[in-house]
């Protein structure tokens, strides 16, 4: 052979190359992440400091006390998982995970990642957003963002993170099942109005990606040993595996579809000029669909945001 190279055996074990960051991808994250901080900003500006945006969300949560008694039933056991026990065992399943595999500094990533997001969420509910009353009367202090959905959102997205490259876009269907319920009940209950909740997904969605944004090479995946087929070429390579991106393609159409029947909704409200006070069930029905459309967007883009940035530059 020209050049002194030595042919590589039939059936031969190509040992993969040393993982190496792709700066691109991570610098997509981190405007994901920008993009995520302009949402919830924007979210609380409308819903919160605007009356058509109050009115709304108010419609929402009066909305939620038809049929209430039978939905509770359903939604109360949904948000009792919700504890610091809850949390405890989220953040240690998923640093289990990353030391299993031996990503000893995406453990400690989930972690802040967890608790970065529900930090984030207690300082801005309590000590830096606050809600004017814009309404008739007092209706009650600052809500936003939901506790209980950043809760759910940020120990499904900890899993998503730590979990195996084959395994993440199923623990991203869980996951964005799991937040969405959790979100719904939280309406369901009347504990809190759909900015709120959308409000959270938000906080989760910018440490989320941000975090992706961050990963080292220590935390790259690494694909497993390939083999030469008979005819002296590679076996395809496990990155290129579909799936993720199909699963990612549906959670978006679903968001699309939700969040387009939900703006809609929205506008036939406002086209008044004013909120029609008998329409609480569509104003309802729309903050359902609503928190519905957010959690599958999220999902998506962090499964997304996830499988490129721990994918190595080949």
């Amino acid at each position: 052979m020209s050049g002194g190279q030595v042919p590589t055996p039939v059936g031969a074990v190509v040992a993969p190359p040393r993982p190496r960051v792709r700066a691109g991808v991570q610098a997509v994250a981190a405007v994901v992440a920008v993009l995520a901080v302009v949402a919830l900003g924007a979210t609380y500006r409308y819903f919160v400091t605007t009356v058509p945006g109050q009115s709304l969300d108010e419609l929402a949560f009066t909305g939620a006390a038809y049929g209430q008694g039978r939905l509770w039933r359903v939604a109360e056991p949904v948000l009792d998982v919700v504890s610091v026990a809850f949390i405890v065992g989220g953040i240690g399943a998923a640093m289990a995970v990353a030391l299993v595999r031996r990503r000893w500094v995406l453990a400690l990533q989930v972690a802040v990642l967890v608790g970065g997001a529900n930090l984030t969420t207690q300082v801005l509910k309590h000590q830096v957003l606050t809600r004017p009353d814009l309404l008739p009367g007092w209706n009650g202090a600052n809500t936003l963002p939901s506790g209980h959905t950043t809760v759910a959102a940020s120990v499904s997205v900890a899993l998503l993170l730590a979990t195996p490259r084959a395994w993440r876009p199923a623990v991203a269907l869980l996951g964005a099942a799991y937040t969405g319920a959790t979100g719904v009940s939280t309406l369901v209950g009347q504990w809190h109005r759909p900015s709120d909740v959308v409000a959270a997904l938000f906080v989760v969605l910018a440490w989320g990606a941000l975090v992706c944004a961050m990963t080292p090479a220590s935390s790259l995946d690494v694909a497993p040993r390939r083999r030469r087929l008979p005819s002296g070429l590679p076996q395809p390579h496990a990155f290129h595996s579909p799936g993720s991106s199909v699963v990612a393609g549906l959670l978006l159409l679903g968001g699309a579809v939700t969040g387009g029947l939900a703006l809609a909704a929205a506008v036939r409200l406002l086209e008044a000029g004013t909120v029609p006070i008998g329409e609480d069930v569509t104003a309802y029905g729309a903050g359902v669909l609503g928190v519905l459309s957010a959690t599958a967007v999220t999902f998506a883009l962090l499964l997304l945001v996830r499988q490129a940035t721990a994918r190595p530059r080949d």
